[in-house]
């Protein structure tokens, strides 16, 4: 049987790449590189953004449906939300706005700061994902108790034990004492939320009512759907957590993509090597080109020739920059890149690493490549072995 004959343009590069070892290393390790601070800023950030909201989830519903008027809690809601299985748990609540106040004392001035002051029941604990001892005091607040958000706490000078005058919204007063603190790690809630008892905001407002529910769901994407379904035929709105802090998602997108186009420049410059050394060896074979062309390879041949020099620079690139930079992620999962918490509102920056992210990198690392030999392959296509020989 007659061995196959093998393809002349593979046949040409790898002869064209067995030489210039050196240039054809520093464009492969260019490209790594790039590829390689892709993939590990991406990670960073998709990371950075998970733990954001993570943080921002443990005090904030999924899901919040909220009545058009305050009204008596509602025993059809509330058996349908048991019945659906996307549910977890809810709680019903009642908000209200007011102003926090601790007198002054022997060696403290008095403390002020405005507050967003959740009612509600003990059943809160499986909703919020507080730390286990935080959990515990809200499940355990009784009349007129409060818990107050971290930084809430230090802005108005109040720890556990002291008592607070909340003026609320209807410009009624009370005094409270400060059942304890939570921190979530998200400083926009720790500095503005506060919670106490559904029957000691009841009172203060002289009403029975509730402003509505408060969901956990046990997928935190479905919080839409599942509100759009449970209000369909209620008077309620329905406010998932991506609605109440949309701007804080838009921002994180925006600076993902502003990232990953910065980095992704260093691939554009990775690729412009490629170029170059093509470029420079269509140069060098200008006569070895021609006589090519002269026995008989076309212009696709030698086309596709450097567009297979240009592929195989740019696959290597993308392996050891795949490599690297999934080395470099899980080096920072192991060894978290540690953050100021009072100006981050996490502590330390963990790593995600998204199949999509990979997918993408690739896809495009390798187009630009190519693009980029596309260039020295059309000049070496157009090369006129009659001109060139004579």
């Amino acid at each position: 049987m007659p061995r196959p004959v093998p393809d002349l343009a593979w046949t040409l590069a790898r002869a064209h790449l067995r030489r210039r070892r050196t240039q054809n290393l520093l464009t492969v390790l260019g490209i790594a590189v790039g590829v390689m601070v892709l993939i590990a800023a991406l990670s960073l950030t998709n990371g950075f953004t998970r733990a954001l909201v993570d943080a921002t989830l443990r005090a904030s519903p999924h899901l919040s449906l909220t009545a058009f008027t305050p009204s008596p809690r509602d025993p059809g809601l509330e058996t349908e939300m048991r019945a659906d299985p996307r549910v977890t748990a809810f709680v019903p609540f009642l908000g209200d706005k007011g102003l926090l106040t601790r007198p002054a004392s022997a060696g403290r001035a008095a403390g002020v700061d405005f507050t967003t002051l959740f009612g509600v029941t003990p059943t809160a604990a499986t909703v919020l994902r507080l730390a286990p001892e935080e959990g515990t005091l809200l499940r355990a607040l009784g009349p007129n108790e409060v818990l107050l958000g971290a930084a809430l706490a230090r802005s108005v000078g109040a720890f556990t034990g002291d008592e607070v005058r909340l003026l609320n919204s209807t410009q009624r007063r009370v005094t409270l004492r400060v059942k304890g603190v939570f921190s979530t790690g998200n400083y926009l809630i720790d500095s503005g939320y506060a919670f106490t008892s559904l029957g000691t905001l009841q009172a203060l407002q002289g009403t029975t009512n509730i402003s509505g529910y408060q969901l956990r769901l046990r997928d935190p994407d479905s919080a839409p759907a599942v509100g759009d379904a449970l209000t369909r035929i209620r008077p309620y709105t329905s406010i998932p957590w991506q609605s109440l802090y949309g701007t804080l998602l838009d921002q994180l997108a925006l600076q993902k993509r502003v990232i990953a186009f910065v980095v992704f420049l260093i691939v554009i410059v990775a690729a412009f090597g490629i170029a170059n050394v093509l470029t420079l060896a269509v140069f060098e074979k200008t006569q070895e080109i021609a006589i090519l062309r002269a026995v008989g390879a076309t212009r696709g041949v030698i086309t596709r020739t450097f567009l297979i020099e240009g592929a195989l620079l740019g696959l290597g690139g993308l392996l050891l920059g795949n490599l690297l930079g999934l080395g470099i992620s899980a080096y920072f999962t192991v060894r978290p890149f540690q953050l100021p918490g009072d100006l981050y509102f996490i502590t330390a920056l963990p790593v995600q690493v998204r199949a999509g992210d990979l997918l993408w990198v690739n896809a495009v690392g390798l187009g630009t490549t190519l693009l980029a030999a596309l260039i020295p392959a059309r000049r070496a296509a157009n090369v006129e072995p009659a001109r060139i020989i004579r």
